[in-house]
């Protein structure tokens, strides 16, 4: 299992207004200075990231650490999933246009967005209504009309009316996945987390359904802020 690979990073004023000009070079030293060397191939997932503004996913005073190495932090403990983690999970998903993907822990939105530049229909799960304030405008102007529909709701319960779902997508780290998001997969559904807590380490996996049954295998090594609301596994007590 691999690590994530520590990259420059390009750093934007904080003083005053950011310019388009210069969050879009941001955002191309973002794809070729911290996706590409972090294994991050995919054309499509490239060309998307490339294009999706992160900016428009934090609150102004927040905008110009949009393309930091790094996870955005809104306070609350949550906050924007750095760039190359983000990528690499939604890469290992292999989202196909048409693909029903579930997004639990949406944040402000920009997974959801990300998601539905590569061609899938999105379900966007989150709790806190600050950050669904932003996630809902920014969505409406930036991804296609009826690509994303946001849901309030506790993401450890995903969403199942909408259901069953092709890949999905939880946007910090967890415990455990529970069985309640984890059976709304579809036969052969994907799902990509990162798992932390038991000892071993923060690290990404990824889950497949298959038949009744549901098993993770580890991809990469990495840290990034924890999802409230799952709750950890219960160890076995004699």
């Amino acid at each position: 299992m691999d690590r994530v690979m520590d990259v420059p990073v390009i750093a934007l004023p904080t003083g005053g207004a950011v310019t388009t000009d210069a969050f879009a070079a941001a955002r191309k030293f973002m794809v070729d200075g911290q996706l590409r060397p972090n294994r991050v191939t995919d054309a499509r997932l490239l060309a998307t990231m490339g294009s999706v503004p992160r900016e428009a996913f934090l609150p102004p005073a927040l905008s110009a650490r949009a393309y930091l190495d790094g996870d955005v932090r809104f306070g609350g403990g949550r906050g924007l999933m750095e760039p190359r983690i983000i990528a690499r999970l939604i890469q290992s998903l292999a989202v196909r246009p048409g693909d029903r993907v579930l997004v639990v822990g949406a944040g402000t939105g920009y997974g959801a967005a990300v998601l539905a530049g590569l061609g899938a229909r999105v379900v966007a799960v989150e709790p806190e209504p600050q950050l669904l304030a932003i996630a809902r405008p920014a969505l409406a102007t930036l991804t296609a009309p009826d690509a994303v529909q946001i849901v309030q709701g506790a993401p450890a319960d995903g969403y199942a009316e909408a259901g069953p779902y092709d890949a999905i997508l939880v946007e910090g780290a967890v415990p455990a996945l529970p069985e309640a998001l984890t059976s709304q997969l579809a036969e052969g559904g994907r799902l990509a987390a990162v798992l932390a807590g038991d000892g071993r380490g923060s690290r990404a996996v990824l889950g497949r359904r298959v038949g009744t049954s549901f098993g993770t295998v580890d991809q990469f090594d990495c840290a990034t802020l924890a999802l409230p609301g799952f709750a950890p596994t219960s160890a076995f007590v004699f």
